[in-house]
């Protein structure tokens, strides 16, 4: 959800919105999320579903597409160069 200026009321789903699942326009659980702005897109942890997702931010966007698979994401950073760092709950690793 996309908040302005404080407001907690009246904010924008960008991401999910249609339940709980698996398909590409849900998410399952989203644990973190991180702006990437050379993509202008967000990436998410989507704890329960077991990926990595990326959503654009332009819009009329109605579903992401799988960056990881098969990884218990709980955090996500990304470095100076664009690298994306993502920790592994389950095989207690961050990954690169």
């Amino acid at each position: 959800m996309q908040l302005k200026n404080g407001d907690t009321t009246n904010g924008q789903v960008v991401a999910g919105g249609n339940g709980a699942g698996n398909g590409l326009n849900q998410l399952n659980g989203p644990a973190d999320v991180l702006i990437d702005k050379e993509t202008n897109s967000l990436i998410i942890c989507d704890y329960y579903n077991r990926r990595v997702v990326r959503w654009s931010r332009r819009s009329g966007t109605t579903q992401g597409e799988i960056l990881i698979d098969n990884i218990t994401c709980s955090g996500l950073a990304m470095d100076e160069q664009r690298y994306l760092y993502v920790s592994d709950y389950v095989k207690h690793e961050v990954r690169r």
